[in-house]
């Protein structure tokens, strides 16, 4: 898909990849979304961490173990992905974030576009 001289940044402006960042209360809660979106194509990958957030909830400090969430799939993505994270996840109020990838070396590139691109969006 793409040649060995081709202009990385060029290629990853073009299929806007993007990461996906999203945290879950537990590891049943992450393993149930992070399946969906897989099964679904929606993401081409979802590295899976336990962390410990501190954050401000209803008017207190709260101090609790998360899994935290990062997924690689492309921009346009991002519609489905939300609607579907909706249907599983537990959070009143969930952050989706978006970060996006800059520079994508070519093989990670054709990785991306085949695992999750549109191809699959046409099956």
């Amino acid at each position: 898909m793409f040649g060995a001289s081709g202009n990385i940044e060029l290629m990853a402006a073009e299929m806007n990849p993007v990461e996906l960042v999203l945290t879950c209360g537990s590891w049943q809660e992450a393993q149930k979304i992070t399946d969906a979106l897989l099964e679904k194509r929606l993401v081409a990958c979802v590295e899976q961490m336990e962390i410990r957030s501190k954050n401000w909830w209803q008017g207190a400090i709260e101090d609790t173990k998360e899994i935290k969430l990062v997924m690689k799939t492309l921009a346009e993505k991002f519609e489905a992905i939300e609607a579907e994270i909706k249907r599983h996840h537990s959070y009143e109020t969930f952050v989706l974030e978006t970060l996006p990838i800059a520079r994508l070396n070519n093989a990670a590139a054709d990785w991306l576009e085949r695992e999750a691109g549109k191809r699959h969006d046409e099956l």
